[in-house]
């Protein structure tokens, strides 16, 4: 299928304390929209979309300001900080009520704004997902690079369908938005949802870039607990896991007891203090290990349950 009228394209950013960087980002985005109306790829009256996740900077401050000064920019600003997932998720549902294509992308520019036009290239082609991947991860710290690939790689292993190397740059049409609202979950993971949807997809390679300003928003213990969440929220493999494990510990305290009555039955004595002890506190150990992670399923459950909104918009700049 090819697509050839004019779209309404909005450009989706989650922000988080943002200021240092958001004018420059700013300016950006808005040079690359306009290049792009200017070559008729898309509708004049696309717009660029702030989300402000509970900032305590100035960021919605200078959002708004954006917007008075051009009707390009436009915002919305969440009750409170609710994650980037969550942000991300709420700018998603609300472009979707104006555009015919969405792009969501980091606030530090860190991915490369020129692939949007291959995006669209793509999107004209057919594609209703277009995903961004970085072609290389050498920009990266070892143990970023290292936790990253081994995190893409375990996920496939658990049986989730993950796009490799692609993080929350992409474009979507707004038929996949109205299937994404359909996913009612609370505990969300963007990057595992998106390949259930379905619908023709394609792949842009990009070069990530250095963070201009600021502080990145996903120091290491975010990033595992994003990764955590991730895995908890697309697999029950780790409980099957389990299961194997408790199988194997069981067949090998059979073998075990053979061996000690064995022993018992020879007159031998067995002094079996250290191999006793070990054996207490690894087993203990499983225990408590095997415990934690049904719990954390079971704290799912609980959150699911409750059906609690994933976000509230306190301001919405559209319906000004």
């Amino acid at each position: 299928m090819i697509r050839t009228e004019k779209n309404i394209l909005y450009l989706v950013i989650p922000c988080f304390n943002e200021e240092e960087v958001l004018t420059f980002t700013a300016e950006k985005s808005k040079e690359k929209l306009c290049s792009l109306i200017a070559l008729s790829k898309i509708s004049p009256n696309s717009k660029i979309l702030f989300v402000n996740d509970g900032s305590k900077d100035k960021t919605w401050q200078i959002i708004r300001e954006l917007s008075e000064k051009n009707s390009i920019f436009t915002g919305i600003s969440l009750s409170k900080n609710g994650g980037h997932q969550n942000a991300l998720l709420a700018g998603l549902m609300t472009a979707k009520k104006y555009a015919d294509i969405v792009i969501s992308m980091d606030a530090d520019l860190q991915d490369d704004i020129n692939a949007i036009d291959e995006m669209i290239d793509k999107y004209k082609s057919g594609a209703e997902i277009v995903y961004g991947v970085r072609a290389s991860r050498k920009s990266d710290s070892w143990f970023k690079r290292t936790t990253a690939q081994s995190f893409y790689k375990f996920m496939r292993y658990l049986g989730v369908d993950i796009v490799y190397n692609h993080a929350d740059f992409r474009l979507s049409s707004k038929r996949v938005l109205e299937k994404l609202e359909d996913f009612g979950e609370v505990n969300i993971f963007l990057r595992g949802i998106f390949p259930l949807i379905g619908f023709k997809s394609d792949i842009v390679y990009y070069d990530r870039k250095e963070r201009l300003a600021g502080k990145t928003k996903y120091p290491k213990r975010k990033m595992l607990s994003f990764a955590w969440d991730g895995i908890t929220s697309f697999s029950i493999k780790p409980i099957r896991m389990i299961l194997n494990l408790g199988i194997l510990i069981f067949l090998a305290s059979v073998i075990i007891m053979i061996y000690t009555l064995a022993v018992k039955l020879l007159g031998k004595t067995v002094d079996g203090w250290t191999f006793i002890v070990i054996s207490i506190w690894l087993i203990a150990g499983i225990q408590m290990f095997s415990i934690g992670l049904i719990g954390e399923y079971i704290g799912k459950i609980y959150s699911e349950t409750k059906n609690r909104p994933k976000y509230i918009i306190d301001e919405d700049l559209n319906e000004e």
